[in-house]
């Protein structure tokens, strides 16, 4: 009967679904990316390391942006603060087409402030500050896929600032 294989196929993708929530739940770091496949069965996750530790993935070097004018291309300033995608994706400087960015350079960041955007599977995940500062460059372009870990704009913080 045609029931069977449906049901024990349907038991199994419930089995993988169940063990891939509790491996997502276990983990000792954020979700980056989480694979799951029914056919010959199949988990693959990948999941950014606590800081504490000191261990993350390691990202290829994304090579910077060409200058448009308007952001500085030198070494970043002494103090200088990079902002990094905490995920890979296609990064995005302001909430929707044709709309003023997020920030620019020279701009005053606060802490927890969006910066930007970065699209991952449909989901548009903002990225925030985690510090105060000013914007001293911007490293990436709009609608530019980028890698996690990839700098994406440089804060010099200000004085007192963690």
């Amino acid at each position: 009967m045609s029931t069977e294989p449906t049901f024990a196929a349907s038991m199994e993708l419930a089995e993988l679904r169940e063990q891939t929530r509790r491996l997502a739940n276990d983990l000792a770091g954020s979700l980056r990316r989480i694979k799951v496949s029914s056919g010959q069965t199949c988990i693959e996750v990948e999941w950014q390391q606590p800081a504490a530790t000191g261990a993350s993935p390691v990202a290829a070097p994304a090579a910077p942006a060409e200058s448009t004018g308007t952001e500085e291309t030198a070494e970043p300033e002494p103090g200088g603060v990079p902002v990094t995608s905490p995920m890979v994706g296609t990064f995005y400087g302001s909430p929707k087409p044709g709309a003023d960015p997020f920030v620019s350079v020279g701009a005053m960041v606060e802490p927890g402030q969006t910066i930007g955007l970065i699209e991952a599977m449909k989901l548009f995940n903002p990225i925030t500050a985690e510090c105060g500062g000013v914007v001293t460059e911007i490293l990436v372009r709009d609608a530019e896929p980028v890698e996690y870990g990839q700098p994406l704009m440089t804060l010099v913080t200000e004085p007192g600032q963690p």
